[in-house]
């Protein structure tokens, strides 16, 4: 039985194709990974290849073309990481009597008792609305609004008299 050739007869070209490679990769296996993108790309298009034209030129064209879209790639890929590279650098972290401060506002809300916590934090950090508020901790909105007015005016407490509350940390030379 006869075998039938195929008239694209890439074995014979892969040398030229892995010379090329390196040429422009430097690199033996980044070199392999450019063939075999490429060879993918060949196969895939093989559709496009006129019978009777130049395999070689139209092997090591692709081949180059491919390597050509890696660097673009690449290059795209590095300018991302730059961008996100300078996002990171302009955002910073609090300055400490910031985050002092911080801690001071989240010390006073643990402090206060769960009922009113709980009350203030569905409101004033979740955006609840009274009713809706009052329906989740199953509660009357007057019993809400109780509890939400006892607990600002227990933060205003600790933010007018630090003393009165335990642990109390008094930035100096900032507001208190």
């Amino acid at each position: 039985m006869k075998t039938r050739r195929s008239s694209l007869d890439v074995f014979a070209q892969l040398g030229s194709l892995r010379r090329y490679a390196r040429s422009l990769t430097r690199n033996d296996a980044d070199a392999e990974d450019l063939v075999q993108d490429a060879l993918v790309r060949a196969y895939e298009r093989r559709s496009g290849f006129r019978s009777g034209g130049n395999l070689r030129g139209w092997l090591l064209s692709i081949l180059h073309n491919t390597f050509i879209d890696r660097v673009r790639s690449a290059r795209a890929e590095q300018q991302r990481m730059d961008a996100a590279a300078q996002l990171a650098d302009a955002s910073m972290e609090a300055p400490q009597e910031h985050s002092a401060r911080l801690a001071q506002v989240r010390e006073n809300f643990l402090a206060l008792p769960e009922e009113q916590r709980a009350a203030i934090h569905l409101v004033a950090i979740e955006g609840l609305a009274y009713q809706e508020a009052a329906d989740a901790l199953g509660i009357p909105v007057g019993t809400l609004m109780s509890r939400l007015g006892r607990a600002r005016a227990a933060l205003r407490e600790m933010e007018e008299n630090p003393s009165s509350r335990p642990g109390h940390l008094r930035i100096v030379g900032g507001t208190s």
